[in-house]
Parts: structure tokens; C-alpha cells; sequence
């Protein structure tokens, strides 16, 4: 069984949804540690209470990223986990960790990239009126939120949508999301493959989304 680490800085509710799946003796991979950059992330008593082993980088700590980075790397080494998944990880990495955890480690994304990369991503979209919205499950590269996609999300944005609205809709899809692309990566049904993610002929797509739909 794989092992899985999962890097927090806040309240983890996507860190949930992978312990919830992990619950699942199905699953093919088992959260080994989980680890906040922030020392009263919320997330820390999410893993606590699954029993799952904590350990706080507060990166506050560190003179420099790199440094920050190498105790962070260490811990995931110690640790001897297989992936590392970002679930709302407020740090942008350095090259050199993202190279040393090249096709390891997963983030995902509140938009369908690559559009709306980087912060605000909600408001962004709306005040674009875009007309699908949704989220991203990647492989982490040394540009943020530009790595292979391994998988997305979608619905179709309501009339009189907010941020807001948006955005809890949005992070219900992510939460389904996120291990289900896990489960692909370990599995290796789904693979990196020069630049992009290949995948077995097993995995299939369901179809369109249209939006406004055809009458």
C-alpha cells in the first residue's frame, strides 16, 4: 500500500476528504503524515483525530525557502511516503524540492487550468463570466499551478452566482475529486509521460458539459 503525506496550512478540508477515502479498505494508499507550515492550522486536529502522526514546519523558523524546504523534504523522507499531496499548502516551492519530488507530488487547483492560475481564483472567474468553472487535480512543476493536469471538475456557473457561491460548489468537486485522481496515480493508471499525463484504457471520460444546454 502506498503511502501518502499530505502539506496543510489551513483548515484541511480536502485533507478530509483523503482521510475519509483512505477509510475505505479499497483504497490503495494510507496518509502516513500530515504536515502544516502553520503551528494552529485546523487541519492538525482533522489528522489527530483520524490517528494519523502530525508534525508542524513552521516556516516562520527558517532564514530561506530552501531552507525551509530541506527540513520539509526530510520529514517527508523520514517519513518514507511514496506521494506528497498539497491540500490548501500556502507555500510556493522551490525548484529544487519540486525536481527532488518530480512525479510525486500532486496539488490541486480551485479552476480548470490552465486558466485562472494563482489566487482570487473565484472572483477572477466571475468577474470574467465565465460559464464552466471548476477544479484541477496536477503534478506540482516549479511554475505554480502549472504542472500536468491529471484530472478536472466541472459545472456550469448559476445565474446570479458569487465568489462565494462559487466557490463552496466548487469545493464539493474537489473533494470528490482529489482522491479519485490519487487513486489513478497509485494505481498507475494514470502516468506521467514527458510533459502531460497518459492514461490506462480503462479510465474513461463521461461526456460534455454545455452550458447554456443545446435546447
Amino acid at each position: 500500500m502506498a503511502k501518502l503525506a499530505v502539506l496543510i496550512s489551513g483548515r484541511g478540508s480536502n485533507l478530509q476528504s483523503l482521510i475519509d477515502a483512505a477509510a475505505d479498505p479499497d483504497f490503495p494508499a494510507e496518509i502516513a503524515l500530515v504536515v502544516s507550515n502553520r503551528p494552529k492550522a485546523q487541519g492538525l486536529a482533522r489528522a489527530a483525530k483520524a490517528g494519523i502522526k502530525q508534525s508542524v514546519i513552521d516556516h516562520k523558523d527558517f532564514e530561506t525557502r530552501e531552507d525551509f524546504d530541506a527540513a520539509l523534504s526530510e520529514a517527508l523522507r523520514m517519513a518514507e511516503v511514496d506521494f506528497v499531496c498539497l491540500a490548501g499548502f500556502m507555500r510556493i516551492l522551490t525548484p529544487q524540492f519540486v525536481n527532488d519530488w518530480r512525479g510525486r507530488l500532486l496539488n490541486i487547483h480551485p479552476s480548470l487550468l490552465p486558466a485562472f492560475r494563482g489566487l482570487h481564483v473565484h472572483e477572477r472567474m466571475i468577474d470574467a463570466g465565465v460559464k464552466i468553472a471548476g477544479c484541477s487535480v496536477h503534478f506540482v512543476s516549479s511554475e505554480p499551478d502549472a504542472g500536468p493536469i491529471v484530472g478536472q471538475a466541472a459545472l456550469t456557473v448559476q445565474p446570479g452566482e458569487t465568489a462565494e457561491t462559487l466557490a463552496e460548489r466548487i469545493l464539493e468537486l474537489e473533494h470528490k475529486l482529489y482522491p479519485a485522481c490519487v487513486r489513478l496515480i497509485v494505481e498507475n493508471k494514470a502516468r506521467l509521460s514527458g510533459g502531460v499525463v497518459v492514461y490506462d484504457r480503462s479510465v474513461a471520460s463521461s461526456g460534455a458539459v454545455l452550458n447554456p444546454p443545446e435546447n
